[in-house]
Order: C-alpha cells, then structure tokens, then sequence
C-alpha cells in the first residue's frame, strides 16, 4: 500500500512539473517572448517558420490539430494571419482560443500602431486596416506585450502567478539595458537614408532613425517588374540612400539589383528570431539586427 502511494506521489510531482499551458504561437518571436515569460510552465508550437511569409500560410491539419488542443493563442493580429487564422482556430472547434475570449491573444492591441490607413481599397495593395502589423521590429514594443500577456498568462495560469511576475521582472530588467545598449551601438544609423523591398520596417525606422527614401513594391505585397525597380534607381538620383534593406524571409534579387546598380549595400535582416543563424532568441534577433545595418554602412 505505501508502495503504491509513492509511486502515485511520484507521478503527481512528475505531471506538475509538466507545462501548464499549450501554447499556440503564430510566429517565432511571440513563441520566444512566451518562453521568456513563462519558462517551463508552458509547452510551445510556432505555426510558422522564421523564413515563412506570415500573411501567406496555409491552414493544414497539422495547425488546426495543435489549436485543438492549445489553452493559448498568441498571434500579431491586425490582420496579419487573416488569410489562414480564422480558419484555423474555426476548425479546431477549440471555444477557449476564439478571438475575445482568455485563450486568444493578440499582440498588436498592447501597441501604438503605425500606417494605420486612412482609406480601404484593394487597388492599394496588401493595406491592413488597423495598421502595419510588423510591430516586432521595434523592441520597445515588446515591453508592453510583455505586460499584458504575462497577465494573460496569470489569468490561465493563476497557481504560478509568483512565477510568471517574476519572469516578467527578470525581463524587464534585461529588456531595458539591452535596449540602451542597442541605441547606444545604433547611433551612427540616425538619418540614414534606406530604400526597403517591402514596407516591413516602418517601427525599426521610427526607433532608429532611419530615413525610407524609396521601396521596391510598386504596392504593398507587389513583386516589382524590371520597369519599375529601373524607376527606382531613376529616383535614387535625387533621394540617394545608403543601403536597401529587407527581411530574410523575402526573395533578395530585388534587393541585389538595385543595390548592383545603385553602388549601395544590400542588408537582409532576420525580421524575427531564427531568420538568421545569429538571430536565435529576442536578445541575438536584435545584436544581429543593429550588427548588420551598421555593416550596410561601410
């Protein structure tokens, strides 16, 4: 009898020290904020790939099984997953995750939006009504994500709320001196004048200072014809930028063909954590970030 006791004292230990929470992140850098912010008391999915267009997924099975069986759902939003998300978390047929409900999250409501349009039509290309959803290009965004989903985790989660407050303290605590450390090192990116393929990078502009002269798609989510990448360069010659950036996950020969010809650097950034092999969590996803815009400087 005490033999059995101890063996079912043991396998209540062991299921207690399981995660607490299935974690359903859309895209790496939540997965990885998520980790930061709750360590072991959560077991996490990312939906996609750090080389994966965000706003063209495909809702496979695979994706609608593992929002079956998620407490959480941790997403941008500001209809950056529209073409693939609702279908999923529909046909998982999982209650708890349906947007306004505990178990959907969205980072984008915790953010002062930029780009926000103040006109809606097709003809303007891939325009998102609330806003440019990249907001992980910018790490001071994080610090109030990082607020209000640690509450969310609490909400789900409220045996470990001593956990996840002090998580949330730890990071913030690195977080804060990690940013004063990469605008310190940044300094010299001030003003510069950028071209960018895509318009994915309105909140690292805004924190860096950096100038967007010009972009490669003649509209958002357009891939650019010869014509128009030779109109580009045309403009170059009156708004001459130093480097023409884009993110990891894009095709570069855009990028490459004008930076060829306009005698600038090509830069491509992680644009979330494991877009680069130096970008593998948040920390590494901004050293890479800043590292490389100040080698597109030389």
């Amino acid at each position: 009898m005490k033999k059995i006791l101890y063996v079912s004292l043991l396998l209540l230990i062991s299921g207690n020290a399981h995660a607490a929470l299935n974690v359903f992140a859309c895209e790496p850098e939540w997965a990885a904020l998520t980790q930061q912010l709750a360590g072991d008391k959560v077991s996490i999915y990312t939906a996609t790939g750090a080389l994966q267009d965000s706003h063209r997924v495909e809702a496979r099975p695979s994706l609608i099984a593992k929002a079956r069986r998620a407490n959480l759902v941790v997403c941008t939003g500001a209809e950056l997953e529209m073409a693939w998300l609702p279908v999923v978390l529909r046909e998982s047929g999982n209650s708890a995750v349906q947007p306004g409900n505990s178990g959907y999250f969205e980072a984008a409501q915790s953010v002062q939006m930029l780009e926000v349009p103040t006109r809606l039509d097709r003809a303007d290309g891939d325009v998102h009504a609330a806003g440019n959803p990249h907001i992980q290009t910018d790490p001071r965004n994080f610090l109030t994500i990082a607020d209000a989903l640690s509450k969310r985790l609490i909400q789900l989660d409220p045996a470990h709320i001593a956990h996840y407050q002090q998580q949330l303290a730890t990071f913030n605590q690195q977080w804060h001196a990690a940013i004063a450390k990469w605008e310190k090192q940044s300094a010299p990116l001030r003003g510069v004048a950028i071209i960018v393929q895509h318009r994915s990078f309105p909140y690292l502009n805004n924190w860096l200072g950096l100038k967007q002269v010009a972009e490669l798609e003649p509209k958002p989510g357009m891939e650019p014809s010869a014509a128009y990448l030779g109109q580009v360069l045309n403009q170059l010659q009156q708004h001459p930028a130093k480097m023409v950036v884009r993110a990891a996950y894009q095709d570069g020969r855009p990028s490459e063909w004008i930076a060829e010809r306009a005698h600038i650097s090509a830069v491509m950034l992680p644009f979330t954590v494991g877009g680069t092999p130096q970008s593998g969590d948040l920390f590494a996803l901004f050293d890479d970030t800043i590292q490389r815009l100040l080698e597109g400087l030389k």
